[in-house]
């Protein structure tokens, strides 16, 4: 299965556009936004977990890395409230569900495969640092090494800010809106740019809260690789 898989392109998706589709576990269902490959698959997906449903106990042989966009995400480890941002790296498992139900954003097979980092953040309890060079902006850093950054960015109202993304970017609009190459995206929109891309945001009149993938589109093709092989 192939979706939005030519990551030379530009992409813009409204999630709330979508249909859900339902998972092979009764009760999760999932609206995908990029796919390459079946049930094994390097994708990115929104996920929705009905009020008392569980998946099955599982191993991330690609890694795992999710943010909680409604409800409470549960599994051995904990609950994950509105907020929490995750990253459960290559050979972790867990047996995810949720008593009363919840989405999530969440990316597979996008690791390193000898990354074993761990990242658990509430990030509605972490302050922001004023960006040095936009006004009106605020970054949350999230996780940075040598192949990607994440972070959520917090506009106030009209901001405006520019981005190379020499490696791609993608982000998902968590609260507000915002404008971007003559689209507008409101929550829960998706964004992907490629290689060699520039993202030029402003905020709607509400401003926003957008989480930021950056610089880690380089090794698409060996992760795709890894999925062929798995």
């Amino acid at each position: 299965m192939k979706i939005a898989a030519d990551f030379e392109q530009r992409v813009v998706v409204d999630s709330n556009s979508l249909e859900w589709v339902q998972s092979p576990i009764k009760g999760v269902d999932r609206k995908p936004l990029d796919r390459v490959g079946n049930e094994v698959a390097r994708a990115t997906t929104i996920v929705r977990y009905a009020p008392q449903s569980t998946f099955s106990p599982h191993v991330h042989p690609g890694g795992e890395e999710f943010i909680v966009l409604e409800g409470t995400f549960q599994d051995e480890h904990g609950d994950f409230p509105v907020g929490s941002y995750i990253r459960n790296p290559p050979q972790s498992k867990h047996q995810p569900g949720s008593e009363k139900g919840c989405v999530i954003f969440v990316k597979l097979w996008q690791f390193q495969p000898d990354d074993r980092t761990h990242v658990r953040i509430q990030t509605n309890l972490v302050d922001s640092i004023p960006h040095k060079d936009y006004a009106g902006l605020s970054v949350t850093p999230l996780y940075k090494d040598a192949f990607e950054e994440v972070s959520l960015l917090h506009f106030q109202a009209q901001a405006e800010i520019s981005i190379e993304a020499k490696a791609g970017a993608e982000l998902l609009v968590l609260e507000g809106s915002l404008q971007e190459q003559g689209d507008t995206l409101i929550k829960h929109s998706w964004l992907r740019t490629p290689i060699n891309s520039e993202l030029k945001i402003k905020a709607g009149k509400n401003g926003a809260k957008v989480w930021l993938k950056k610089d880690h589109l380089l090794d698409v093709e060996n992760q795709i690789s890894r999925v062929e092989n798995a």
